[in-house]
């Protein structure tokens, strides 16, 4: 019984602490996330305008 309330213990504090650090540490915003340097923003990078047929543009 001793063993079993020392692991709800452990698990309580490492439960705790992992909610105090974690979202501290790996939060961030989408647009820091998502945004590189290989990001295509534009038309020529939607869907509508790209060419999947193989054949050249007219």
């Amino acid at each position: 019984m001793k063993a079993f309330l020392a692991a709800l213990c452990a698990i309580v504090v490492l439960a705790v602490g992992a909610r105090v650090a974690l979202p501290g540490l790996f939060a961030r915003s989408a647009d820091e996330t998502f945004a590189s340097v290989g990001a295509r923003v534009g038309e020529e990078a939607s869907i509508e305008h790209r060419n999947f047929s193989g054949r050249p543009p007219q």
